[in-house]
């Protein structure tokens, strides 16, 4: 169901306008009926010539209330851009029409109202007039129709364009599934609890659907539905509709609040964006503004960081930093006012919902974002993940709107990017290769250390790894494919003298301490089966162990870790571990307290 916003400055007819055309009158509030003046968005709809069934949404123009007008524009197909034959142009007309140019909305009819109350001279200049300003915006070839209220006159050339602006609008693909609507009412109904009111703008909800509510991801559970006072078992996007919820006190709820699916949805309270200035601000932004963000219904204070220097372009990436997370996509719109002025300066499109803070790394991916942005969320998804290097797919589908990378490595639901893999992979042997020369005795790096100095999961290392004929998976470490860890001919001197010593001790051989040993030459002894590890404390030669156990042949069977200790007159320390390794390699087997030589 296409929703057509008005626009336009304070007492210009654009409330009147919408009950003329739909029937209904769209002022809410006894204080908006007693002063003749919209304070808070208003809303009505009506049935088209053609059948297509329309929302109008209805925002003020007086400057004071700005904040509910932008809560108003976030859903809008069509512009109904309203201007007074009898005042012309005016600071709000000048305002609303940024808005809508900073929004992109591209579709739009112009009214020229009050027609009845000017002559035909000042009609023309005033259309003149309207034409002017409208130049190098989205209205720009927007029809122009002259109305009157009291008569009607225009309103069938009027609703014969506003068709044709809706189904312009409409023609093309929209939708991706994924349910989302910013909330612009909310209020408590006797006997039926919480209820919210918005533009569903995509996917389905359904009675007795599961929803979480953003800030906070409070969940919630549709109890009813309606749209256009119809009672619905599922409404699509995108409609205007009103949701019944459980589970939510409406102290819980207000304008700026998002429905969603749970899990499609990724918050975040830092956003790169592009921001185009309103074409009416002479002074260029600063970083030193206060400033509030407008995006779906709600407003947040934010400070700006500009990272881009100033080009002739309007268009200049910065980054946003919110109070609290907010559930935003790439190629959500935007507005940007400046309490200090009190007026709109700028707008555009988030770029990245969640960057990295560093300004090199935005830098290096607005080249990849900005022509993705607008190409479907599949290329933001591919887009925002050569960006980040590697993310999880989840996450990647929240911030672009269900986007999958195609050109990727995935492992486990984490994926990275192709072109990066190429480069990790890289690194990863560099890296492994640069530790084998500064540690040859080693078996290769820690598994765990690479992943870490490559800001990499194990499992997307471990992918890697697989995919590269260089380098080789040792378990606990990554050597490469040429790499033997030989022991050179000065620790082959120091090995020499330990086996001599070894061999001297006979059975009881020197704790692993007392040998002084370089640690990465006993490990790699260990790793040629030069020596064999005994428990904690001992390394035995190879040709000890096998004396040993042949001579335990001699030991009555079954026998006990005493009758063992006495045959080789060894003390308990040694016993022990040593009958241990024997049950470990098969020479024994255990039963109980007692132990024999397997044959």
């Amino acid at each position: 169901m296409p929703v057509i916003g008005t626009a336009g400055h304070v007492d210009h007819g654009k409330s009147t306008l919408v009950e003329g055309l739909t029937g209904r009158d769209p002022d809410r509030w006894d204080e908006e009926k007693r002063r003749g003046l919209t304070i808070d968005l208003g809303f009505a709809w009506t049935t088209l010539p053609d059948g297509t069934e329309v929302s109008f949404v209805d925002v003020p123009g007086h400057e004071r209330f700005i904040k509910n007008m932008l809560a108003g524009t976030e859903a809008i197909d069509v512009a109904l851009f309203v201007v007074a034959a009898d005042e012309g142009w005016m600071p709000q007309s000048e305002e609303h029409l940024a808005v809508l140019d900073l929004l992109g909305v591209e579709h739009g009819v112009v009214a020229i109202t009050k027609t009845d109350r000017v002559d035909d001279d000042l009609l023309e200049l005033a259309i003149l007039e309207v034409e002017e300003h409208l130049e190098g915006t989205a209205l720009e070839s927007a029809p122009l129709i002259g109305v009157a209220a009291p008569t009607k006159d225009g309103y069938p050339e009027l609703v014969e364009h506003l068709v044709a602006a809706v189904e312009s609008a409409t023609s093309g693909p929209r939708l991706s599934g994924r349910s989302r609507m910013w909330i612009d009412r909310a209020f408590t109904i006797s006997g039926a609890g919480t209820v919210v009111t918005g533009t569903l703008t995509d996917g389905t909800v359904g009675v007795g659907d599961r929803l979480a509510l953003w800030p906070g991801e409070h969940q919630v559970r549709v109890r009813g539905l309606q749209s256009h006072e119809k009672e619905l078992e599922t409404v699509s996007g995108t409609n205007r509709c009103a949701i019944n919820l459980a589970g939510l006190e409406r102290h819980e709820v207000q304008r700026g609040h998002m429905l969603g699916l749970p899990g499609q949805w990724e918050p975040s309270n830092l956003l790169l964006v592009d921001i185009s200035t309103a074409r009416y601000l002479e002074e260029p932004l600063t970083n030193r503004g206060a400033y509030h963000l407008h995006i779906g219904s709600g407003s947040w204070p934010v400070s700006l960081r500009l990272v881009e220097e100033q080009t002739p372009s309007p268009t200049r990436a910065a980054l946003l930093r919110l109070p609290e997370e907010i559930p935003v996509v790439a190629g959500d719109r935007f507005i940007l006012r400046e309490t200090g002025r009190r007026a709109v300066v700028g707008g555009g499109r988030v770029l990245d919902p969640a960057p990295s803070p560093r300004r090199a790394d935005v830098l290096e991916s607005l080249v990849l974002l900005r022509p993705a942005v607008a190409a479907g969320p599949g290329l933001v998804a591919e887009a925002l993940l050569h960006a980040r290097r590697t993310d999880a797919l989840d996450r990647l589908a929240a911030h672009s709107g269900g986007g999958t990378p195609t050109d990727a490595v995935v492992v486990k639901g984490q994926a990275l990017a192709r072109t990066r893999a190429e480069e990790i992979t890289a690194r990863a042997t560099s890296l492994t290769r640069t530790f084998q020369e500064e540690n040859p005795l080693r078996p290769g790096i820690q598994k765990a250390s690479l992943a870490s100095r490559l800001s990499l999961s194990l499992d997307l290392l471990e992918a890697l790894i697989g995919e590269e004929p260089d380098l080789r998976d040792e378990g606990a470490t990554v050597a490469t494919s040429d790499f033997k860890g030989e022991i050179d001919s000065a620790r082959e001197k120091e090995w020499e003298n330990l086996r001599e010593r070894l061999a001297a001790a006979g059975d009881t051989v020197p704790r692993i301490k007392e040998l002084e040993i370089d640690p990465d030459l006993l490990h790699a002894l260990l790793r040629d089966k030069r020596i064999v590890r005994v428990g904690p404390e001992f390394v035995y030669l190879p040709e000890q162990l096998t004396a040993l156990s042949a001579a335990m042949l001699e030991i009555p069977a079954p026998f006990t870790v005493a009758d063992f200790r006495d045959h080789f007159g060894l003390s308990r320390k040694y016993a022990v571990p040593l009958l241990e390794w024997m049950d470990a390699n098969g020479v024994t087997e255990r039963d109980g307290d007692v132990r024999t030589v397997r044959s």
